[in-house]
C-alpha cells in the first residue's frame, strides 16, 4: 500500500528561531509554530478557537534565512513532512511528540496584528499547493498507461457530464 507524508501549515511563530550549526557544518533552525482553527459549536452556537502548536526543523540555507528574517509573531507557510520524535525523560518515562521537517518555508511578510488579509494568505497557500501537486506529478515514476474513463478529471464546478458514446468517425482529424 502506498503512503504519502506531506504537511502544509500556515501560522505564526510563538518564539524567536533557535539556530544551531552542527559540527558537520550543517545549519539547523527550530521554529515553534501556532496554527489557529476557528469553528462554530453546533450545540451552543458559539465560536470556538482551537490552536495547534508544533515544532518545525528547517535545514541548510533555509535555516540560515529563517534565522535571519523571522522572529516571534512572524507569519509563515511551512511545507514538509511529519515526523515522530521519541525519547526517555529523566524519570525514565518514554515520551514522544510530532514535529515537521520543513522542505520549504515561505515568509508571509507579516507579524501578528499587521494588515495582511486572509485572502492574500490563502492565495499564497493555494499557489504553493498547486506547485506541490505539479512537482509531485512530475517526480512520479514514468509508466506507460492507457487512459480510461476513471482517469479523467471531474470538473470543479460540481457538474459532471456523462459520456455514453465514444467519438464519431467524423471527429477524427485524418
Amino acid at each position: 500500500m502506498a503512503s504519502y507524508n506531506r504537511v502544509i501549515m500556515i501560522g505564526n511563530l510563538t518564539r524567536d528561531p533557535e539556530y544551531k550549526q552542527l559540527t558537520s557544518g550543517q545549519a539547523v533552525c527550530r521554529l515553534a509554530l501556532a496554527s489557529n482553527r476557528q469553528f462554530k459549536n453546533k450545540q451552543t452556537g458559539s465560536m470556538i478557537q482551537e490552536v495547534c502548536y508544533i515544532d518545525i526543523d528547517v535545514w541548510g540555507p533555509q535555516a540560515e534565512s529563517s534565522n535571519q528574517y523571522l522572529k516571534k509573531g512572524s507569519s509563515v507557510l511551512i511545507e514538509g513532512r511529519l515526523k515522530l520524535d521519541s525519547w526517555t525523560d529523566n524519570d525514565g518515562q518514554k515520551r514522544s511528540k510530532h514535529g515537521i521537517v520543513a522542505d520549504r518555508v515561505t515568509f508571509l511578510g507579516a507579524v501578528q496584528g499587521s494588515t495582511v488579509s486572509t485572502e492574500e494568505v490563502m492565495a499564497t497557500a493555494n499557489k504553493l499547493e498547486e506547485i506541490a501537486e505539479r512537482n509531485t506529478k512530475s517526480s512520479a515514476p514514468k509508466t506507460r498507461k492507457t487512459k480510461s474513463a476513471q482517469d479523467e478529471e471531474l470538473p470543479s464546478s460540481g457538474e459532471v457530464e456523462f459520456k455514453d458514446e465514444g467519438p464519431f468517425e467524423d471527429d477524427l482529424p485524418f
